[in-house]
């Protein structure tokens, strides 16, 4: 029998393998990862909902599959967790609010689910979101607080800290989070793991996000191959959707190992306007300067995003608006106040202000689309600085106001619609993990994800004594 420890270790595809030789089993696999629910999810915060009967379930009926060579593809019997935004038929859906606390358990699927429960993915449960989703850390109304895996004192991120939580400390293989302004690449960039923003409609997703065509779906694992194994299984039509876009032939997972020798890739470190952390920097340049050892082209310098932050904040605190409008009035007080006060703000945008933004967002996608036209690819750091206190929107004692003033290298790139992906490129001298951001030009998922995985195998990231410092209680692992 394998230990829990080593199960827990495997990838996606090396379940798969394990399933197939019947040197695993979906069962002790899924027993492991809920048995590491139970050591750590109380320490950390990632998992909202844990539902052992039904996951054990689902393994078994994975079991039986793989024993009679009738497995539904690499995903079967392979355990992950749900955002809790998406719906999942047979539980309730918070999305972090105190406004749903009656909320009651769905009768159906979301698209992405639905894919994924198609798959023969078992489902342990659903993990932790700050409050709808609206901010780029983990902590909401409902008591929920995600802390980071590398130190239990700091934030995981936002806002699908819960999926990164489960992540990297083996709760779970396979992670669907949601991106609305770097919520899975943040938290990613934050707890060192792999976290992929696809192109928009890439990924169908319904009920449709209340902060609108900024919002996408996408996969958080440990490695970028079961990323793309993921993205495989999610990018799927579904008819609720109007904005999907056809399948892509072929698979995200096949032309993975192409490397980067001969792409023409641009570097960015501040994209003009961002000031960064100084170890941010320096973790960015030699993840740089690996890409030029394996072969690319690279030049540094600036796309034309622009400064968008007013634009950012135009679609999102205008949704926030529209989203406290569709809370009952009597249940309103419920709301975390910060996201009553964004609310309000955008509550005083007029029809000017959002049909010039409308405008300005058309030339912006066009600039950067016609940008891309003369690289494959964009480098960037996730996010300006690591990860600091949980339990705090942005750093105390600084003088930031919003998330918006340290995730600039996300938000810009929700506006365009690209692709975009957060791998981890090193940690600070705390021991804190650095992300490396790589955008696409849209539908160039592949392309990043090819990049991504290039650089993991020259830069390989290890969990062991990140999940060891987790079980012995230790606050934080060495660096």
């Amino acid at each position: 029998m394998v230990a829990d420890a080593e199960l827990i270790a495997l990838d996606g595809a090396a379940l798969a393998r394990g399933y197939a030789k019947k040197n695993l089993s979906p069962v002790e696999v899924t027993r492991a990862c809920l048995a590491q629910i139970d050591r750590l999810d109380a320490r950390f915060g990632g998992y909202v909902l844990v539902d052992h009967e039904r996951a054990l379930q689902a393994a078994r009926a994975s079991e039986d599959r793989w024993n009679r060579g009738a497995s539904l593809g690499p995903l079967d019997g392979v355990p992950g967790s749900i955002k809790d935004i998406a719906l999942v038929e047979g539980w309730p859906t918070w999305r972090g609010s105190r406004t749903r606390d009656d909320a009651r358990a769905e009768t159906v699927d979301a698209p992405s689910v639905r894919h994924l429960r198609a798959a023969g993915m078992v489902m342990l449960g659903k993990t932790s979101t700050p409050e709808f989703g609206w901010k780029a850390v983990t902590d909401n109304p409902r008591g929920d607080l995600a802390r980071n895996p590398f130190d239990p004192t700091r934030t995981a991120g936002g806002s699908s800290g819960g999926a990164v939580v489960a992540a990297a400390l083996g709760m779970g293989v396979m992670h669907l989070g949601s991106d609305g302004g770097g919520s899975i690449r943040i938290p990613s960039s934050f707890s060192g793991v792999a976290g992929l923003k696809p192109t928009f409609g890439r990924v169908p997703a319904w009920p449709p996000s209340p902060f609108g065509t900024v919002s996408h779906f996408g996969p958080i694992c440990r490695t970028v191959g079961d990323c793309a194994l993921m993205l495989d299984v999610i990018a799927r039509p579904d008819l609720r959707d109007w904005h999907v876009v056809p399948r892509e032939a072929g698979s995200f997972a096949r032309d993975l190992d192409a490397g980067v020798r001969g792409l023409r890739i641009a570097a960015s470190p501040t994209l003009a306007f961002v000031d960064v952390d100084e170890e941010v920097r320096a973790r960015f340049d030699a993840a740089v300067a690996t890409f030029t050892e394996l072969g690319a082209k690279v030049h540094f310098v600036d796309p034309p995003i622009g400064r968008p932050r007013a634009l950012f904040e135009t679609f999102w605190y205008g949704a926030a608006a529209n989203l406290v409008a569709s809370v009952a009035p009597e249940r309103r007080d419920r709301l975390e106040p910060a996201l009553r006060s964004v609310a309000a703000e955008g509550e005083g945008f007029d029809g000017r202000r959002i049909r010039a933004a409308m405008l300005e967002r058309d030339a912006l996608g066009s600039a950067m689309q016609c940008w891309f036209d003369g690289f494959d690819l964009l480098l960037t750091p996730a996010t300006a600085i690591p990860a600091f206190e949980a339990g705090h929107e942005v750093p105390p004692a600084s003088s930031m106001t919003r998330w918006l003033d340290w995730a600039a290298f996300s938000w810009p790139f929700n506006l365009t619609q690209q692709p975009a992906m957060s791998v981890p490129c090193g940690r600070t001298a705390e021991g804190l993990p650095v992300g490396l951001q790589i955008v696409g030009a849209k539908f160039a998922d592949a392309t990043v994800l090819r990049a991504a995985r290039a650089f993991e195998r020259a830069r390989p990231w290890s969990y062991d004594d990140v999940v060891v410092a987790a079980s012995d209680g230790r606050e934080k692992p060495q660096a």
